[in-house]
């Protein structure tokens, strides 16, 4: 027990996010079929685009092991939510949606929840995590959320 409470505190230390002004303009956004080079885990080559409440914003995620993220998953439940439409190790067909940033509740440890369309629905972008819910819930839903069990660590580098 005492060692796994090292290893979360030693993953919480190691994972902390730091962040650039979040008002600092991007050079140019980034399409959101693309994946940033993955040469450099931890720096600017691996930033991607996400919408946080209808905004683009950039960070950088870094998956940490398979160990520490189950153990992220039962002992932290203040992780934040990535909502990504492919694994974060892939291609994205859209821009991944965020559920909050460092003035909104930001948490740097990330559990990747995959958007998957259910059969007559087209796929297409959602904006904030509201839309997500939402299009989850109901009826009829039009999307279902499949929790990945990956956990990722955020810096966010850059707003719009």
């Amino acid at each position: 027990m005492k060692s796994e409470s090292l290893l979360i505190i030693a993953v919480l230390a190691f994972s902390s996010c730091n962040k650039t002004s979040l008002i600092e303009q991007q050079a140019q956004a980034v399409s959101g079929t693309n994946v940033a080079n993955a040469s450099s885990e931890n720096g600017r080559e691996s930033a991607r685009p996400v919408y946080y409440d209808s905004e683009l914003f950039t960070v950088n995620m870094k998956e940490i092991s398979e160990d520490a993220a189950a153990k992220i998953i039962k002992n932290n439940s203040s992780a934040n939510i990535i909502y990504a439409y492919n694994d974060l190790d892939d291609p994205q067909d859209f821009n991944s949606v965020i559920d909050a940033i460092p003035a909104d509740g930001f948490n740097p440890l990330w559990l990747q929840m995959l958007i998957v369309f259910n059969p007559g629905f087209t796929a297409h972008q959602f904006f904030s995590d509201e839309e997500v819910l939402d299009a989850a819930s109901g009826a009829n839903p039009e999307i279902t959320l499949v929790n990945s069990g990956e956990i990722y660590r955020c810096s966010v580098i850059g707003g719009s």
